[in-house]
């Protein structure tokens, strides 16, 4: 390392104090811009769609038609027929009032037990406002034996909006809240836990101002869902590396008197497999750029700026708040000069020397185990239709519901077609004709094109009416473009098992390639790679076996797998990586067969913490409200619980202890100890 550079580290008494001015000058300057984050998101109805899909261009072309920005909200009667027409009646000069415009008159179904009101709001700003004032206007004085529900596109958005909006509150004070109670039962500490924390919050700032700008001047996709998981990622992660650094730390205290020394070799020894860890997690998350789906290629690439910004803080400002803090701040477990240290490795030493008794036995079992679990993906359902998305039914989704029982189902959400001039008679007749389908009516035109209203007779997120949509794209002329709800779903779909075909390989290779660079070997990177792909498949077998049998969800949603897979592949590895860079060192002091046991004793505390704090951040999910968000946090939180307990303790150093030196072919650890040609021979206590 240059001069000048060792002089700007935290292990310079001077570089100490330079790097927290540093981060302090850079929080205040930048402040003002992370809070400007919510500007930047994107919560259009192409957020979260594939990027080309034919439901996206549509909702592009229907800005030429749709000049005031009108969306319908849905009011939907149920009870005795003289009641509800009377109260719908008597709720339309309100229903104008609200929209600013003339509301149609209510439709009676064929059985006369339901009746619907749609009005038009044409106010995007104030979206949310009148679908709370329809609310409020509908539950006022209901009669006796009838209920009324606000249902339709707008109530659906805004009832989707509302979840998001409460999602960075409610993420950031409960993964907050974990962190802080799992860094107070980690250390024991009354200060200890604050470094981290403060950490973390200096990370939290450059994170969302470098997001902001790279989304107001670079183009990076921002949607409510992945700025909420940003900051789980940056919790979670920052507080992992956090947890490493600072186990060395004091390792280093007691064996240096100076603690900026110690600091120096600290971060020596520990940044190599930190610094590979962020990098696997950026690059792999990185991958999703690829993704058709922009609501995954977004939290991917968002993803990544937290990372980075995490891996940051914790190697600058983390050191330099711990360097000052002197060797009080550990109080009141001080690591005192020439002690010896405080290990606690004694359960981790035991489990190794169990293991290295009979590692092929080892190994054999973990993968029944995991074998075992995996098994629970066969058969798996994947997903979800409108009304199974949420945990608790919003009331778009009840009066979608309400609409089914008595109308066509796709009365209130009909597709959409946007055709040539030229094609519009021919397409209505096209459409009329497609099994499946109601009524085709054609509607406005505008800058040569027409729009088509095409009700189904199928609910819109129904397996049957993405039949439909298939079957209008293949009877339409070629120039139409078919959009709408059940459009949408269904090119979702399709991009996500794309996404699975793409994303997948590249993230392998990627995590194949920062193993075989830091541990410089080949068949041990392949072999750890298998462990973690092992663990994907049994946490999403577990996960499964919960979604039905506990929490009675349908099934798996579309996007689930694909991002628990870059997630947990990613962040799983981590564990890996931390192991096997020290078990790589402690072989060329010790012997491969010792250097694995040493390896494991060394890291089990620090890892096996730091993977319970990962898990607990993301478990965190299952408070929200969305399936899809709960799902993915109950697949990582196991993947990871998995990792730290069970691979990571037992399958990878079982496997490393089976093979032998073999496992760093080609290039073996140097050193005394480290000779090939000697016997090892493994002491069980």
């Amino acid at each position: 390392m240059p001069a000048w550079l060792k002089r700007l580290s935290p292990g310079d008494r001077r570089g100490t104090w330079i790097v927290l001015g540093a981060w302090i000058l850079l929080a205040v300057l930048l402040g003002p811009l992370a809070g400007r984050l919510e500007q930047v998101e994107e919560d259009g109805p192409n957020a979260f769609l594939p990027g080309n899909a034919e439901s996206a261009q549509v909702n592009l072309l229907l800005a030429d038609f749709r000049q005031d920005d009108a969306m319908p909200a849905v009011i939907v009667y149920t009870g005795p027929k003289d009641v509800i027409t009377e109260r719908a009646e008597a709720d339309r000069p309100a229903f104008s009032r609200v929209s600013g415009t003339e509301t149609g008159p209510p439709v009676t179904s064929d059985d006369g037990k339901a009746v619907i009101v749609v009005v038009p709001l044409h106010d995007s700003e104030r979206l949310g406002d009148s679908i709370d004032e329809l609310r409020a206007l509908t539950k006022a004085g209901v009669p006796p034996g009838v209920t009324i529900e606000v249902g339709g596109p707008a109530a659906t958005l805004m009832d989707a909006v509302a979840v998001f909006d409460s999602l960075d509150s409610t993420l950031m004070l409960a993964t907050g809240t974990v962190v802080i109670v799992l860094l107070l039962l980690t250390y024991r500490s009354p200060f200890l836990w604050l470094v981290p924390v403060l950490s973390v919050a200096f990370a939290a700032v450059l994170t969302q101002a470098t997001t902001y700008l790279l989304a107001a001047h670079a183009g990076l996709p921002v949607n409510p869902q992945s700025a909420g998981i940003l900051m789980v990622l940056v919790f979670g992660v920052g507080t992992d590396y956090a947890l490493l650094l600072i186990a060395r730390y004091r390792e280093e205290l007691h064996a240096h008197e100076d603690r900026h020394a110690a600091m120096r070799l600290a971060l020596r020894r520990s940044v190599p497999a930190i610094l590979a860890s962020a990098g696997t997690v950026v690059l792999g998350l990185c991958c999703l750029a690829f993704a058709d789906l922009n609501s995954s290629r977004s939290l991917g690439l968002v993803g990544a700026v937290g990372i980075a910004c995490a891996f940051l803080a914790m190697v600058s400002v983390l050191p330099a708040l711990l360097v000052l803090g002197g060797r009080w701040i550990f109080w009141p477990f001080v690591p005192r000069f020439g002690d010896a240290p405080r290990r606690g490795t004694t359960g981790w030493r035991r489990i190794g020397d169990l293991v290295a008794r009979r590692p092929r036995a080892a190994w054999l079992g973990s993968l029944a185990v995991t074998g075992g679990l995996a098994l629970g993906v066969v058969g798996m359902d994947l997903g979800l239709e409108h009304a199974e998305m949420f945990q608790d039914k919003p009331g778009s989704v009840i009066a979608q519901e309400r609409i089914a029982e008595h109308f066509p189902s796709g009365a209130a959400d009909p597709a959409v077609v946007v055709v040539p001039d030229g094609d519009a008679d021919a397409a209505v007749r096209a459409a009329s004709g497609v099994p499946g389908v109601v009524s085709a009516t054609a509607g406005d035109s505008v800058g040569g094109r027409t729009q088509l209203a095409v009700v189904l007779a199928d609910a819109p997120d129904s397996a049957a009416a993405k039949g439909t949509i298939d079957g209008l794209r293949d009877a339409l002329p070629a120039a139409a473009l078919v959009g709408g709800s059940t459009a949408e779903e269904l090119d979702t779909e399709r991009a996500t098992a794309r996404d699975l075909r793409v994303v997948v390989p590249l993230v392998l290779l990627v995590v194949v390639a920062v193993l075989v660079g830091l541990l410089r070997a080949v068949l041990g990177p392949l072999l750890l790679l298998c462990t973690v792909v092992v663990s994907f498949l049994a946490a999403l077998g577990a996960s499964n076996l919960l979604f039905v049998h506990v929490f009675g969800h349908a099934a798996v949603d579309w996007e689930v797998p694909l991002l628990g897979f870059v997630f947990l592949v990613a962040l799983g590895i981590d564990y890996n990586i931390f192991l096997m860079h020290r078990v790589r060192e402690e072989s060329a002091r010790h012997g491969h067969a010792r250097g694995v046991v040493v390896g494991l004793a060394g890291t089990g505390g620090v890892i096996t913490s730091a993977g319970i704090v990962l898990a607990a951040t993301f478990a965190v999910f299952a408070v929200l409200p969305m399936v899809t968000m709960m799902q993915l946090g109950v697949i990582v939180s196991l993947g990871v619980l998995l990792e730290t307990l069970l691979i990571r303790t037992i399958l990878v150093p079982a496997l490393a202890l089976d093979l032998g030196p073999r496992f760093w072919w080609p290039n073996p650890p140097t050193g005394p100890a480290a000779d090939p040609t000697r016997p090892e021979v493994v002491k069980v206590a």
